[in-house]
């Protein structure tokens, strides 16, 4: 499996990540860590965030224990702005908006958002029509939850295209993708974005028209937090 570098750093190295592919070795799959690290013939490489298994996109991975420390840090100070794509069959409640709501664990593995006031999720949206019955969604997670956009879209009636655990209609893979990135890292400004590389219904001219319109998904008129 090649993996491919969306940005090597010195310290770090941002990558692709495939759908489908853990972030961490489990039972019958080798996690994408020692997949990148025999790529770049490196001994080690530190994970500073994760994504679900069936999430594909930009995933940032620290060559050293100081930029493990640093992206750390840059987390938990919300100093790194996370931007994904995600396409779902059912019209939202709403065409753009925050969804705000507590985390709560609920059977199977499976979250929902309740109206508590712990471990509260907030994300950002947009929504944009492209074809009949298919709704493409731009997504800014202000918090950093299990599950927190699968349950979002959930929530709004619009669960995620081939999101079998959320009630999403069957499809070839889960439609959600960490699509752009922007930080400070020292002295470095970093803005990325990464187009899917899998799915027919993101590679579809509609989508790819509609990402080139958010090529700077910082830039969108998002409502204050």
């Amino acid at each position: 499996m090649l993996i491919n570098i969306v940005f090597d750093h010195p310290d770090f190295v941002i990558i692709d990540k495939p759908v489908d592919v853990a972030v961490q070795d489990e039972a019958t799959q080798t996690g994408i860590l020692p997949i990148v690290c025999q790529q770049l013939n490196l001994k080690k490489l530190w994970l500073v965030h994760r994504l679900d298994k069936v999430t594909s996109g930009i995933l940032i991975l620290a060559k050293n224990a100081q930029a493990a420390a640093v992206f750390g840090s840059l987390f938990a100070d919300k100093k790194i702005e996370k931007y994904y794509l995600a396409i779902a069959t059912k019209k939202p409640k709403k065409k753009q908006g925050t969804i705000r709501g507590g985390m709560t664990k609920v059977r199977d593995g499976k979250w929902m958002l309740t109206s508590k006031s712990e471990n509260v999720a907030k994300t950002q949206f947009f929504s944009f029509g492209l074809l009949p019955n298919i709704r493409l969604f731009l997504l800014k997670p202000l918090t950093g939850k299990t599950h927190q956009l699968r349950v979002a879209l959930k929530s709004l009636s619009s669960p995620i295209l081939g999101d079998r655990l959320y009630t999403g209609e069957p499809a070839e893979r889960t439609y959600l993708h960490a699509y752009g990135i922007k930080f400070q890292y020292k002295d470095q400004s970093i803005e990325l974005t990464c187009l899917p590389s899998v799915g027919e219904h993101f590679l579809s001219h509609a989508c790819l028209e509609f990402c080139q319109k958010l090529s700077a998904p910082w830039q969108q008129l998002w409502p204050n937090s």
